[in-house]
């Protein structure tokens, strides 16, 4: 009988212990801590959002996405490089190099670091960084020819023309139909006084492009020998893009000054002022 009750005791005291523990489960929260590896798929994912908020201009929204997927996962120099480009967009430059530094302290072997880098110290008049900057985006991809056409960019903003020009070349070689390239040699020549031959490469480019800038640049070219072919190039490119109605706009893209004398020449013609009228009005709607 002894044996009996001692039984029932200890199934009683077993079955309170249990109700004891589901009880205070009851009352307190189940909590769920997330792994390394679970963190770090989160951050990337927040990453690819910040991205595609950049893509769609919500700048703001961007930035601070990129923030918290740095706070999260401060390891990965992907997150980092988007950061960047959110601090760009948003003109916080200084914070976008400090955040390309922290990509390249964690791999310095990817060229995206120093092609943001380069755009940033173009963007601060830092000419001799942002060079440097291309120097070592091409030791690491020597076959990028767009990062060749933006070194000899530089060279061509210090009237380095020669330079530019075997750039330009050693990108084309790379990729013969990159218009750009064609164009902007054809800019350096005509600084050399090279004004036929600046001709030849207008109309390479626009063979392969028919973009406003090598339009622009030959009936700039030729409005002496061929007003009238001038004048039709310059109404085609000022209406495919009215911004190069504009001098400050054309220093943007790299013109040259006697290419720029030249142009102003040209655009003061009678047959083109109804032209660089509407390309000003336009240019100030969409301001």
């Amino acid at each position: 009988m002894k044996e009996f009750l001692k039984t029932i005791i200890w199934v009683f005291l077993i079955s309170f212990y249990f109700f004891q523990i589901r009880k205070v489960q009851a009352i307190v929260p189940y909590y769920y801590f997330p792994t390394k590896i679970n963190l770090q798929k989160q951050s990337l994912y927040i990453g690819k959002n910040a991205y595609q908020l950049l893509y769609f201009g919500q700048y703001e929204d961007s930035l601070n996405l990129a923030k918290l997927a740095v706070k999260i996962n401060g390891k990965d120099e992907k997150l980092w490089l988007i950061l960047a480009e959110a601090q760009i967009a948003n003109k916080q430059y200084e914070n976008a190099l400090n955040s390309l530094n922290k990509a390249e302290q964690i791999n310095s072997n990817i060229s995206e670091i120093y092609f943001a880098k380069s755009n940033i110290y173009l963007k601060i008049s830092q000419q001799s960084k942002a060079k440097s900057a291309l120097e070592k985006a091409i030791k690491i991809e020597p076959n990028n020819h767009n990062a060749i056409f933006r070194l000899g960019n530089i060279l061509l903003m210090e009237k380095n023309y020669l330079g530019a020009i075997k750039l330009f070349d050693k990108s084309l070689k790379i990729k013969p139909d990159f218009w750009q390239a064609i164009n902007n040699k054809g800019l350096a020549y005509y600084e050399k006084n090279k004004v036929n031959l600046s001709i030849k490469l207008f109309e390479s480019a626009i063979a392969i492009e028919e973009n406003a800038e090598p339009l622009l640049g030959l009936a700039s070219c030729i409005k002496i020998q061929d007003n009238k072919l001038a004048i039709q190039l310059a109404k085609k490119a000022l209406d495919k893009d009215p911004k190069y109605v504009n001098y400050d706009y054309r220093k943007e893209q790299l013109w040259g000054e006697k290419l720029q004398a030249s142009t102003e020449i040209l655009l003061q013609n009678e047959q083109l002022k109804k032209d660089v009228i509407l390309a000003k009005s336009k240019i100030s709607e969409s301001s």
